[in-house]
Protein backbone atom coordinates (compact mmCIF):
# COMPACT_ATOMS: atom_id res chain seq x y z
CA UNK A 1 0.00 0.00 0.00
CA UNK A 2 2.58 2.51 0.80
CA UNK A 3 4.48 1.91 -2.82
CA UNK A 4 0.92 2.57 -4.18
CA UNK A 5 0.47 5.34 -1.90
CA UNK A 6 3.80 6.68 -3.50
CA UNK A 7 3.45 6.20 -6.77
CA UNK A 8 0.04 8.01 -6.42
CA UNK A 9 2.17 11.22 -5.12
CA UNK A 10 4.07 11.18 -8.39
CA UNK A 11 2.61 13.81 -10.45
CA UNK A 12 4.99 16.37 -11.83
CA UNK A 13 7.42 15.02 -14.63
CA UNK A 14 10.44 13.94 -14.11
CA UNK A 15 13.32 17.18 -14.77
CA UNK A 16 16.02 16.73 -17.12
CA UNK A 17 18.24 16.80 -14.61
CA UNK A 18 16.39 13.90 -13.09
CA UNK A 19 16.50 12.28 -16.39
CA UNK A 20 20.09 12.69 -17.12
CA UNK A 21 20.96 11.08 -13.79
CA UNK A 22 18.20 7.76 -14.61
CA UNK A 23 20.68 7.82 -18.01
CA UNK A 24 23.61 8.05 -15.46
CA UNK A 25 22.88 4.98 -13.29
CA UNK A 26 22.04 2.70 -16.32
CA UNK A 27 18.64 3.40 -16.10
CA UNK A 28 16.93 3.88 -19.40
CA UNK A 29 14.01 2.52 -21.56
CA UNK A 30 14.94 -0.76 -22.88
CA UNK A 31 12.70 -3.06 -24.97
CA UNK A 32 13.77 -6.56 -25.13
CA UNK A 33 10.89 -7.09 -28.03
CA UNK A 34 13.02 -4.80 -29.79
CA UNK A 35 16.31 -6.43 -29.71
CA UNK A 36 14.48 -10.18 -30.50
CA UNK A 37 13.35 -8.28 -33.58
CA UNK A 38 16.66 -7.62 -34.73
CA UNK A 39 17.58 -10.81 -34.01
CA UNK A 40 15.06 -12.09 -35.83
CA UNK A 41 15.53 -9.70 -38.90
CA UNK A 42 19.02 -10.61 -38.86
CA UNK A 43 18.91 -14.56 -38.86
CA UNK A 44 16.68 -13.40 -41.48
CA UNK A 45 18.78 -11.93 -43.37
CA UNK A 46 21.58 -14.49 -42.96
CA UNK A 47 19.43 -17.47 -43.78
CA UNK A 48 18.60 -15.95 -47.24
CA UNK A 49 22.45 -14.72 -47.90
CA UNK A 50 24.76 -17.70 -46.66
CA UNK A 51 21.99 -20.91 -46.55
CA UNK A 52 22.94 -22.11 -50.03
CA UNK A 53 26.83 -21.79 -49.27
CA UNK A 54 26.99 -22.48 -45.64
CA UNK A 55 24.91 -26.12 -46.95
CA UNK A 56 27.42 -26.39 -49.92
CA UNK A 57 30.18 -26.11 -47.94
CA UNK A 58 28.86 -28.62 -44.93
CA UNK A 59 28.65 -31.11 -47.39
CA UNK A 60 31.45 -30.56 -48.96
CA UNK A 61 33.38 -30.75 -45.37
CA UNK A 62 31.24 -33.71 -44.20
CA UNK A 63 32.03 -36.05 -47.20
CA UNK A 64 35.17 -36.85 -46.25
CA UNK A 65 34.00 -37.93 -42.28
CA UNK A 66 31.06 -40.08 -44.41
CA UNK A 67 33.42 -41.41 -47.15
CA UNK A 68 36.10 -43.02 -44.79
CA UNK A 69 33.92 -43.48 -42.03
CA UNK A 70 35.47 -47.00 -42.16
CA UNK A 71 39.30 -46.44 -42.09
CA UNK A 72 39.33 -44.53 -38.58
CA UNK A 73 41.39 -46.35 -36.14
CA UNK A 74 39.04 -46.57 -33.31
CA UNK A 75 41.23 -45.25 -30.32
CA UNK A 76 40.16 -42.40 -27.98
CA UNK A 77 42.76 -39.72 -30.25
CA UNK A 78 41.43 -40.26 -33.10
CA UNK A 79 37.89 -39.54 -31.99
CA UNK A 80 38.84 -36.73 -30.39
CA UNK A 81 40.72 -35.54 -33.29
CA UNK A 82 37.48 -35.78 -35.59
CA UNK A 83 35.11 -34.58 -33.02
CA UNK A 84 37.21 -31.34 -33.31
CA UNK A 85 37.11 -31.13 -36.65
CA UNK A 86 33.55 -31.95 -37.05
CA UNK A 87 33.32 -28.58 -34.09
CA UNK A 88 35.50 -26.59 -36.38
CA UNK A 89 33.68 -27.31 -40.02
CA UNK A 90 30.56 -26.35 -38.10
CA UNK A 91 32.22 -22.93 -36.18
CA UNK A 92 33.09 -21.66 -39.44
CA UNK A 93 29.26 -22.25 -40.73
CA UNK A 94 27.63 -20.42 -37.92
CA UNK A 95 30.25 -18.07 -37.80
CA UNK A 96 28.61 -15.22 -40.28
CA UNK A 97 24.96 -16.02 -38.96
CA UNK A 98 26.25 -15.21 -35.44
CA UNK A 99 28.17 -12.70 -36.10
CA UNK A 100 25.50 -10.66 -38.08
CA UNK A 101 22.93 -11.76 -35.32
CA UNK A 102 25.82 -9.84 -32.54
CA UNK A 103 25.80 -6.99 -34.92
CA UNK A 104 21.82 -6.65 -34.94
CA UNK A 105 21.49 -7.21 -31.19
CA UNK A 106 24.49 -4.25 -30.76
CA UNK A 107 22.13 -1.93 -33.41
CA UNK A 108 19.24 -2.66 -31.20
CA UNK A 109 20.73 -1.56 -28.22
CA UNK A 110 21.95 1.92 -30.02
CA UNK A 111 18.39 2.65 -31.65
CA UNK A 112 17.12 2.83 -27.94
CA UNK A 113 19.58 4.59 -25.87
CA UNK A 114 23.33 5.77 -26.05
CA UNK A 115 26.04 3.77 -24.95
CA UNK A 116 26.01 3.49 -21.57
CA UNK A 117 29.19 3.05 -19.30
CA UNK A 118 28.74 1.74 -15.50
CA UNK A 119 29.06 0.23 -12.95
CA UNK A 120 25.45 0.63 -10.45
CA UNK A 121 23.89 -2.59 -11.66
CA UNK A 122 26.62 -4.23 -11.01
CA UNK A 123 26.35 -3.11 -7.29
CA UNK A 124 24.82 -5.69 -4.44
CA UNK A 125 21.36 -4.98 -3.97
CA UNK A 126 19.23 -6.23 -0.85
CA UNK A 127 16.19 -5.79 -3.38
CA UNK A 128 17.12 -8.86 -5.47
CA UNK A 129 16.76 -10.65 -2.82
CA UNK A 130 14.55 -9.16 -0.79
CA UNK A 131 11.12 -11.30 -0.90
CA UNK A 132 8.49 -8.91 -0.73
CA UNK A 133 10.47 -7.00 -3.75
CA UNK A 134 10.40 -10.62 -5.52
CA UNK A 135 6.65 -11.00 -4.72
CA UNK A 136 5.93 -7.57 -6.07
CA UNK A 137 7.99 -8.31 -9.22
CA UNK A 138 5.89 -11.60 -9.61
CA UNK A 139 2.64 -9.64 -8.96
CA UNK A 140 3.64 -6.26 -10.24
CA UNK A 141 1.81 -4.70 -12.86
CA UNK A 142 5.08 -5.49 -15.45
CA UNK A 143 4.52 -8.81 -14.74
CA UNK A 144 0.94 -9.16 -15.63
CA UNK A 145 2.11 -7.10 -18.78
CA UNK A 146 4.93 -9.93 -19.61
CA UNK A 147 2.34 -12.32 -19.26
CA UNK A 148 -0.43 -10.57 -21.58
CA UNK A 149 2.46 -9.80 -24.44
CA UNK A 150 3.72 -13.74 -24.07
CA UNK A 151 1.13 -14.95 -24.70
CA UNK A 152 -0.19 -13.00 -27.37
CA UNK A 153 3.36 -13.87 -28.74
CA UNK A 154 2.52 -17.26 -29.03
CA UNK A 155 -0.62 -16.86 -30.47
CA UNK A 156 -0.32 -14.46 -32.85
CA UNK A 157 2.96 -15.68 -34.08
CA UNK A 158 1.42 -19.31 -33.77
CA UNK A 159 -1.65 -18.44 -35.69
CA UNK A 160 0.62 -16.60 -38.32
CA UNK A 161 2.88 -19.28 -38.86
CA UNK A 162 0.03 -21.92 -38.71
CA UNK A 163 -1.62 -20.12 -41.91
CA UNK A 164 1.50 -20.22 -43.67
CA UNK A 165 2.22 -23.75 -43.09
CA UNK A 166 -1.21 -24.80 -44.01
CA UNK A 167 -1.39 -22.92 -47.71
CA UNK A 168 1.96 -24.84 -48.34
CA UNK A 169 0.86 -28.17 -46.90
CA UNK A 170 0.59 -29.64 -50.60
CA UNK A 171 3.80 -28.71 -51.55
CA UNK A 172 5.45 -29.40 -48.31
CA UNK A 173 4.03 -32.97 -48.95
CA UNK A 174 5.65 -33.28 -52.22
CA UNK A 175 9.30 -32.73 -50.45
CA UNK A 176 9.06 -36.51 -49.35
CA UNK A 177 9.54 -37.19 -53.00
CA UNK A 178 11.79 -34.62 -53.60
CA UNK A 179 15.74 -35.27 -54.18
CA UNK A 180 17.43 -33.55 -51.67
CA UNK A 181 18.72 -30.91 -53.29
CA UNK A 182 15.36 -29.96 -54.40
CA UNK A 183 13.73 -30.49 -51.45
CA UNK A 184 16.50 -28.46 -49.46
CA UNK A 185 15.45 -25.51 -51.99
CA UNK A 186 11.79 -25.50 -51.01
CA UNK A 187 12.46 -26.29 -46.74
CA UNK A 188 14.40 -22.99 -47.30
CA UNK A 189 11.85 -21.16 -49.49
CA UNK A 190 9.16 -22.04 -46.99
CA UNK A 191 11.42 -21.16 -43.89
CA UNK A 192 11.80 -17.43 -45.47
CA UNK A 193 8.38 -17.34 -45.98
CA UNK A 194 7.45 -18.22 -42.50
CA UNK A 195 10.22 -15.80 -40.98
CA UNK A 196 9.04 -12.62 -43.39
CA UNK A 197 5.20 -13.12 -41.68
CA UNK A 198 6.71 -13.33 -38.27
CA UNK A 199 8.73 -10.42 -38.70
CA UNK A 200 5.78 -8.82 -40.24
CA UNK A 201 4.11 -9.55 -36.80
CA UNK A 202 6.65 -8.99 -34.65
CA UNK A 203 6.94 -5.45 -35.84
CA UNK A 204 4.44 -4.32 -34.58
CA UNK A 205 4.53 -5.94 -31.47
CA UNK A 206 8.33 -4.75 -30.93
CA UNK A 207 7.19 -1.34 -31.70
CA UNK A 208 4.59 -1.22 -28.99
CA UNK A 209 6.61 -2.94 -26.62
CA UNK A 210 9.06 0.18 -26.95
CA UNK A 211 6.11 2.78 -26.65
CA UNK A 212 5.28 0.98 -23.29
CA UNK A 213 9.07 0.51 -22.08
CA UNK A 214 9.21 4.08 -22.46
CA UNK A 215 6.09 5.05 -21.09
CA UNK A 216 6.76 3.15 -17.68
CA UNK A 217 10.17 4.34 -17.49
CA UNK A 218 8.83 8.07 -18.01
CA UNK A 219 5.76 7.36 -15.35
CA UNK A 220 8.57 5.51 -12.98
CA UNK A 221 10.93 8.49 -12.99
CA UNK A 222 7.79 10.86 -12.37
CA UNK A 223 8.80 12.94 -8.91
CA UNK A 224 6.82 14.19 -6.18
CA UNK A 225 6.05 17.98 -5.41
CA UNK A 226 8.78 17.83 -2.72
CA UNK A 227 11.27 15.88 -4.51
CA UNK A 228 10.56 19.22 -6.99
CA UNK A 229 11.35 21.72 -4.19
CA UNK A 230 14.26 19.78 -3.09
CA UNK A 231 15.85 19.67 -6.15
CA UNK A 232 14.66 23.19 -6.94
CA UNK A 233 16.61 24.22 -3.74
CA UNK A 234 19.51 22.08 -5.17
CA UNK A 235 20.11 23.13 -7.82
CA UNK A 236 19.27 26.74 -7.53
CA UNK A 237 20.94 27.35 -4.00
CA UNK A 238 19.28 27.99 -0.48
CA UNK A 239 17.30 30.68 -0.33
CA UNK A 240 18.94 32.28 2.55
CA UNK A 241 22.54 31.75 1.17
CA UNK A 242 20.97 32.98 -2.36
CA UNK A 243 19.60 36.33 0.02
CA UNK A 244 23.00 36.49 1.70
CA UNK A 245 24.85 36.15 -1.74
CA UNK A 246 22.46 39.07 -2.71
CA UNK A 247 23.01 41.05 0.00
CA UNK A 248 27.22 40.79 0.20
CA UNK A 249 26.94 41.43 -3.88
CA UNK A 250 24.93 44.98 -3.33
CA UNK A 251 27.12 46.11 -0.53
CA UNK A 252 30.36 45.57 -2.80
CA UNK A 253 28.38 47.66 -5.47
CA UNK A 254 27.72 50.25 -3.02
CA UNK A 255 31.20 50.25 -1.55
CA UNK A 256 32.41 50.95 -5.15
CA UNK A 257 29.83 53.53 -5.87
CA UNK A 258 30.75 55.31 -3.18
CA UNK A 259 34.62 55.33 -3.38
CA UNK A 260 33.93 56.51 -7.48
CA UNK A 261 31.55 59.56 -5.88
CA UNK A 262 34.63 61.54 -5.44
CA UNK A 263 35.81 60.85 -9.09
CA UNK A 264 32.03 62.23 -10.85
CA UNK A 265 32.25 65.85 -12.35
CA UNK A 266 28.51 66.57 -11.55
CA UNK A 267 25.84 64.61 -9.62
CA UNK A 268 22.74 64.70 -11.23
CA UNK A 269 19.44 64.91 -8.73
CA UNK A 270 15.61 64.87 -7.97
CA UNK A 271 16.19 66.63 -5.92
CA UNK A 272 16.21 63.88 -3.20
CA UNK A 273 14.96 60.17 -4.62
CA UNK A 274 17.09 59.98 -7.36
CA UNK A 275 20.76 60.81 -7.05
CA UNK A 276 22.90 59.70 -10.67
CA UNK A 277 27.07 60.82 -10.33
CA UNK A 278 28.43 61.22 -13.91
CA UNK A 279 32.45 61.51 -14.81
CA UNK A 280 33.75 63.15 -18.21
CA UNK A 281 37.09 63.70 -19.22
CA UNK A 282 38.57 65.46 -21.93
CA UNK A 283 38.60 63.10 -24.97
CA UNK A 284 35.64 61.01 -23.69
CA UNK A 285 33.25 59.73 -26.36
CA UNK A 286 30.58 60.51 -24.16
CA UNK A 287 29.87 60.88 -19.66
CA UNK A 288 29.22 57.90 -17.84
CA UNK A 289 27.77 56.48 -14.52
CA UNK A 290 30.07 56.24 -11.97
CA UNK A 291 27.33 56.02 -9.23
CA UNK A 292 23.67 56.05 -8.91
CA UNK A 293 20.78 55.87 -6.44
CA UNK A 294 17.73 55.99 -4.81
CA UNK A 295 16.16 57.36 -1.51
CA UNK A 296 18.84 56.83 1.60
CA UNK A 297 21.78 55.81 -1.09
CA UNK A 298 20.85 58.95 -2.96
CA UNK A 299 21.16 60.99 0.01
CA UNK A 300 24.61 59.20 0.82
CA UNK A 301 25.88 60.03 -2.52
CA UNK A 302 24.85 63.84 -2.22
CA UNK A 303 26.54 63.92 1.47
CA UNK A 304 29.93 61.77 -0.51
CA UNK A 305 29.89 64.44 -2.99
CA UNK A 306 29.35 67.10 -0.80
CA UNK A 307 32.34 66.13 1.12
CA UNK A 308 34.39 66.03 -1.46
CA UNK A 309 33.18 69.46 -3.53
CA UNK A 310 31.52 67.51 -6.49
CA UNK A 311 28.74 69.72 -7.71
CA UNK A 312 25.48 68.69 -7.36
CA UNK A 313 22.84 69.67 -9.91
CA UNK A 314 18.61 69.44 -9.35
CA UNK A 315 17.38 68.34 -12.46
CA UNK A 316 14.43 65.80 -11.90
CA UNK A 317 13.63 64.66 -15.10
CA UNK A 318 16.87 63.66 -16.25
CA UNK A 319 17.90 62.09 -13.14
CA UNK A 320 14.59 59.94 -13.23
CA UNK A 321 15.35 59.32 -16.80
CA UNK A 322 19.83 58.92 -16.33
CA UNK A 323 18.51 56.11 -13.71
CA UNK A 324 16.03 54.06 -15.60
CA UNK A 325 18.43 54.06 -18.30
CA UNK A 326 22.21 54.17 -17.25
CA UNK A 327 24.30 51.27 -15.42
CA UNK A 328 27.07 51.83 -13.79
CA UNK A 329 30.40 52.13 -15.44
CA UNK A 330 28.20 52.28 -18.47
CA UNK A 331 28.30 55.50 -21.39
CA UNK A 332 24.88 57.51 -20.93
CA UNK A 333 22.70 56.31 -24.22
CA UNK A 334 22.57 59.03 -26.89
CA UNK A 335 19.37 60.49 -26.29
CA UNK A 336 20.34 61.72 -23.24
CA UNK A 337 23.81 63.49 -24.78
CA UNK A 338 22.13 67.18 -25.48
CA UNK A 339 20.67 67.62 -21.45
CA UNK A 340 24.11 66.35 -19.98
CA UNK A 341 25.99 68.24 -21.98
CA UNK A 342 24.24 71.16 -21.00
CA UNK A 343 24.85 70.39 -17.48
CA UNK A 344 28.60 69.62 -17.35
CA UNK A 345 29.07 72.36 -19.70
CA UNK A 346 27.19 74.74 -16.53
CA UNK A 347 29.58 72.70 -14.34
CA UNK A 348 32.51 73.27 -16.47
CA UNK A 349 31.99 76.89 -16.93
CA UNK A 350 31.46 77.81 -12.80
CA UNK A 351 34.82 76.06 -12.46
CA UNK A 352 36.89 78.32 -14.56
CA UNK A 353 34.92 81.46 -13.27
CA UNK A 354 36.05 80.25 -9.47
CA UNK A 355 39.54 79.87 -11.13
Amino acid sequence: MSDETDDEDKTEDPTPRRIEQAIERGDVPNSPEINTFFILAAFTLALMLSARPVAEGLTRDMRGFLEHAGSFSSDGGTYLGVAFRAGWVCAKALAVPLGIAMLAALAAGLIQHRPIFTAESLMPKFSRISPMAGAKRLLGTDAWVNFGKGLAKIIVVGAVAGAILWNEHDRAESFAQLDPGAALQGTLTLALKMMGGTLAIYAAIALGDALYQRHRWHTRLRMTKEEMKQEHKESEGSPEVKARVRQLRQARVKKRMMAAVPTATVVVTNPTHFAVALRYETGMAAPICVAKGVDSLALRIRAVAADHDVPVMENPPLARALHATVEIDQEIPAEHYRAVAEVIGFVLRLRRRAA
